[in-house]
């Protein structure tokens, strides 16, 4: 089945983590906003009428599923191209690891937009800062510091043991968006957190992530994404 991926063209943003899971897998599917014409075909199918219309990308057409947001694609995924434990019990543990790794993700983003994004980073220069400065000094250290101790715990080269799932190609993902962002505050606060970057090492070694990386379907990060580089957050 060739799946259809609907997400901006021009960003990573959350829909890196279903690409990272799809490229992973080697599965077959279309970035379709990054195609002639696909922005009007993402726009036209949120837009519906009838049916059961996503809200926001990213979303994922795998057949005649239209499937929503970000961990709900992943928990689909992952139990079809062995990125999940088959187990439910497990499915459910890696689904909650992938929610957890969603709340960190928007407060990566209110470190540089914390009054909402409908205002430029101009515009809140001063609370981003504050907001940086908290996130360094809390919020980074409860995230990254629980599946640290994840992976202390259960003795195995990934979160949940032996075999990877989606939620270290997620994990991979937040060490490198956070090296680009903040490279001076990342680069002290890896020494807290080896196991986390050993995991990230070891999913950049996959050979189908090592493929994808130095493709031209990685989007770059840059200052419309999640991860946002500013000089003055980074101090």
């Amino acid at each position: 089945m060739r799946y259809e991926l609907y997400y901006w063209p021009s960003i990573q943003g959350r829909g890196e983590y279903v690409r990272l899971a799809l490229e992973e897998a080697g599965a077959d599917y279309a970035d379709v906003a990054r195609t002639e014409r696909g922005m009007t075909a993402m726009m036209k199918m949120m837009e519906a009428r009838s049916g059961a219309p996503p809200f926001a990308p990213p979303f994922l057409r795998a057949g005649k599923l239209v499937i929503g947001q970000t961990a709900n694609i992943l928990l689909y995924l992952g139990s079809r191209h062995g990125l999940a434990p088959k187990a439910e019990a497990g499915k459910l543990w890696v689904h909650q690891l992938q929610l957890t790794v969603a709340d960190f993700v928007v407060e990566i983003h209110d470190t540089h937009h914390p009054l909402g994004p409908s205002l430029y980073y101009e515009d809140q220069r001063a609370p981003a800062k504050k907001r940086a400065d908290e996130f360094w000094r809390e919020r980074a250290p409860k995230y990254l510091g629980y599946f640290e101790r994840l992976l202390e715990n259960n003795g195995g080269s990934y979160v949940t043991g032996r075999r990877l799932t989606y939620v270290d190609l997620s994990l991979f993902q937040i060490v490198e968006g956070l090296r680009y962002a903040f490279p001076q505050r990342m680069k002290a606060f890896e020494r807290d957190i080896p196991g986390v970057v050993d995991l990230h090492d070891r999913v950049v070694a996959r050979l189908n992530i090592k493929a994808y990386l130095a493709s031209p379907r990685r989007i770059a990060f840059n200052e419309d994404g999640i991860f946002r580089r500013y000089k003055a957050l980074d101090i």
